[in-house]
């Protein structure tokens, strides 16, 4: 199967919450659900691994990660870019 057959993969876009272990990032996604009986958007977050070979986002960055492999019990995504970069103090 060739790159041009091969389906587009599932992109998420959220905010980088902990840079701390080696070559990985936890990322914050947010989404909006409707209630079911208010039917009133809630906001709903959540937290996902994803592997970021050259340790390059920073805590605060906005971040895209694409579905990928599972590289450890936790990683299922992997840093696809980083749109938007935190000033650093």
């Amino acid at each position: 199967m060739t790159q041009a057959q091969r389906k587009e993969r599932k992109t998420f876009s959220g905010k980088v919450h902990s840079n701390k272990a080696d070559k990985t990032i936890t990322v914050v996604v947010e989404r909006l659900v409707k209630h079911p009986v208010y039917e009133k958007f809630v906001r709903r977050q959540t937290k996902m691994h994803a592997h970021d070979e050259n340790n390059e986002a920073n805590i605060g960055d906005t971040v895209e990660i694409v579905v990928t492999r599972p590289l450890s019990k936790l990683k299922r995504f992997r840093l696809s870019k980083i749109l938007h970069k935190t000033p650093v103090d």
